[in-house]
């Protein structure tokens, strides 16, 4: 590609995901100008129809290369919890409605696995990030982080579920910082597969 074309357009409304993103990015040494929403305040808002996050990140990149004519990345991901039916889910942000808390969300959790053993509490963080470029091309990516629903929310860090997921070592996903996070997290496995498709795309 043109050097005048090094630009990648991070689709997503959500501004602690696009910090996220947008450090995991960076640190790969791309050489690509990152740009967010906020550049274009008249980007439609995506409704979010897909039954999988994969559906979802192909219908915001679109949405971001029709709108801006950039290549764009996009993502999709939350939680599944398999004691509760894979809930929930794809509606992750939406569970309960989207301008409940994330504390409200995971104390609603809590009281929901109440008397779910310890076994049982089997859970993934799955992200799906897709990469779509005006030429009409698109790639997919998938990352997928396993644990358990823990009984308290712990940590300070991330953001979401984070508080509650538990990792096979036993801290919670908000315990660890940034750098640890992006090497362990869904996002980063997601975005490590992205960053090699955008090397091909911006040699």
């Amino acid at each position: 590609m043109a050097e005048a074309t090094r630009k990648l357009l991070i689709a997503t409304t959500n501004p602690k995901k696009c910090r996220e993103m947008g450090e995991i990015l960076k640190a790969a040494n791309l050489n690509l100008e990152l740009v967010t929403l906020e550049a274009f305040p008249n980007a439609p808002e995506v409704d979010e129809t897909g039954e999988t996050f994969m559906e979802n990140a192909h219908l915001k990149a679109l949405a971001g290369v029709r709108h801006t004519g950039l290549t764009v990345i996009s993502d999709d991901g939350g939680l599944c919890i398999d004691a509760l039916d894979g809930q929930p889910g794809v509606k992750s942000h939406r569970f309960l409605g989207e301008n409940t808390s994330f504390v409200e969300k995971m104390t609603r959790i809590f009281e929901m696995m109440e008397t779910v053993t310890e076994e049982r509490r089997t859970c993934r963080f799955q992200c799906a990030v897709v990469i779509a470029t005006a030429e009409g091309q698109t790639f997919e990516c998938m990352g997928v982080c396993e644990g358990r629903v823990g009984y308290e929310m712990r940590g300070q860090y991330g953001f979401g579920y984070d508080p509650l997921f538990v990792l096979p070592d036993g801290r919670h996903m908000a315990e660890l910082t940034p750098e640890e996070k992006h090497t362990l997290s869904h996002r980063g496995k997601a975005l490590a597969c992205a960053v090699k498709v955008l090397q091909q795309l911006f040699p």
